[in-house]
């Protein structure tokens, strides 16, 4: 395999609190040196000058809708909007059709990932057997299958006595119970947060209590159980606090929070466009402060997509009957950039919250440039400006918010296991 030198950029890798001018040398898909003016003149290089390089993101938290649900997104089409947005591990959830809780479904999508996919797709099973919250999946087995973590996302398991049984198994094969925390009897018919907004349009409120009161009895029952509880798609004030104190306490929690919950709020829906129609839905300005906070000082350990594809006349319907969801994988990295713009988050943090905490939370081996480590690298021009076209991207869905908007920060290239597998001129070039 070709060596590949990449020189003189802004390297931030987190993982080793390195921050500097250096090279970045890959061979044989793996890191094999990162200092400055290495010589490796048989090497193929990429000139980084003026850009930054760091580790490959990580996304937790992704829908890539292959098998059953093809028609908006498949392992192909979603890896490569990975690709251009410099993930090159994503974790697909697993309301699939059929789910994702039989160890044959697990291997069909690695395996259509390895022929398909640009950049690694892992797996994460369901938790209960058709995400109905009735029958513990065969967790042993779906993990030999390849699964990293167990998840019953866009659905909540309400009976707590089978939460704490998934915790208890979950703990037995050492991996992560992602949990949709949401008190179904509280969200009702809810699509936009309960408060000023949703009176004013008149639409039914979806309580930020619904969230806190089922992150506050799944972290009891992670307490109880020693499982190791991950909260996704986290949205309110109440939670980043409730998993503070946990954490406090020693309890294994740790949490996630996506692009648009760390940057939009409720006044968003004030068009009734349903690309801002998500689960859970947009908050408060107070909600979205506390989020980046809860970023910024540890309590949440990642920013993931929740990429959540859907066609565009399943969206073009009224507000109360679209389904939630929007695309995320092209246009994470601008959108949180603003973060460090604004003074809110270091660079350092943002690459932590994108590479090396996510992995470290789902114990990948990805997310670090250290010698040994996977090649998988991203280099960005975080001040390019460039303007959003969903329909030019490659998901084959078109739901996102940010239709139309001049973005500020671009991926320029992405690489896996040290192959170019896409560049901004010259699109996803693998496989």
């Amino acid at each position: 395999m070709a060596r590949v030198l990449i020189r003189g950029g802004r390297v931030i890798d987190p993982a080793t609190n390195r921050d500097e001018i250096a090279d970045v040398l890959l061979e044989d898909g793996r890191v094999v040196s990162v200092e400055s003016n290495i010589d490796a003149r048989d090497a193929e290089l990429v000139d980084a000058a003026g850009l930054w390089v760091t580790p490959g993101f990580v996304d937790l938290h992704a829908h890539l809708r292959e098998p059953g649900q093809e028609y908006k997104e498949d392992i192909a089409s979603g890896g490569s909007a990975g690709a251009a947005g410099g993930f090159t591990s994503i974790c697909c959830m697993a309301n699939t059709d059929p789910v994702n809780d039989d160890p044959s479904v697990t291997e069909y999508i690695l395996d259509r990932a390895r022929h398909e996919s640009p950049v690694r797709i892992l797996p994460v099973a369901a938790a209960t057997k058709g995400l109905k919250g009735e029958l513990i999946t065969e967790m042993s087995a779906l993990v030999e299958a390849g699964a990293v973590a167990f998840s019953d996302d866009g659905k909540t398991i309400m009976d707590s006595d089978m939460q704490r049984r998934v915790l208890e198994y979950s703990k037995m094969v050492d991996r992560p119970v992602s949990v949709h925390a949401e008190d179904l009897t509280l969200v009702r018919d809810g699509v936009v947060n309960e408060g000023p907004v949703s009176t004013r349009l008149g639409l039914p409120g979806n309580p930020a209590a619904a969230e806190t009161i089922s992150v506050a009895r799944d972290i009891h029952l992670a307490e109880i159980t020693g499982g190791h509880l991950h909260v996704g798609h986290v949205s309110t004030a109440g939670a980043v606090t409730l998993i503070r104190e946990a954490r406090n306490r020693g309890i294994h929690v740790t949490g996630e929070v996506t692009p648009h919950h760390l940057v939009l709020t409720d006044a968003e829906t004030a068009g009734y466009d349903t690309n801002t129609k998500m689960s859970p839905p947009l908050r408060s300005a107070a909600d979205v402060d506390a989020c980046i906070e809860g970023l910024a000082d540890g309590t949440l350990d990642a920013i993931a997509t929740d990429h959540a594809p859907h066609a565009v006349h399943e969206k073009d319907v009224e507000f109360t009957e679209a389904p939630p969801g929007v695309l995320g994988l092209e246009t994470a990295l601008p959108v949180v950039l603003e973060l460090v713009r604004s003074g809110r988050l270091s660079p350092a943090q943002l690459i932590a919250a994108l590479t090396c905490n996510p992995a470290q939370v789902f114990h990948l081996d990805a997310g670090r440039l250290v010698r040994g480590a996977p090649g998988d690298v991203v280099i960005f021009d975080p001040e390019r400006r460039w303007t959003y076209d969903p329909a030019k991207g490659y998901s084959k869905s078109r739901n996102s918010p940010w239709a139309g908007q001049e973005m500020q920060g671009r991926i320029e290239t992405t690489l896996v296991a040290g192959v170019v597998v896409y560049h901004v001129d010259r699109g996803v070039l693998h496989p």
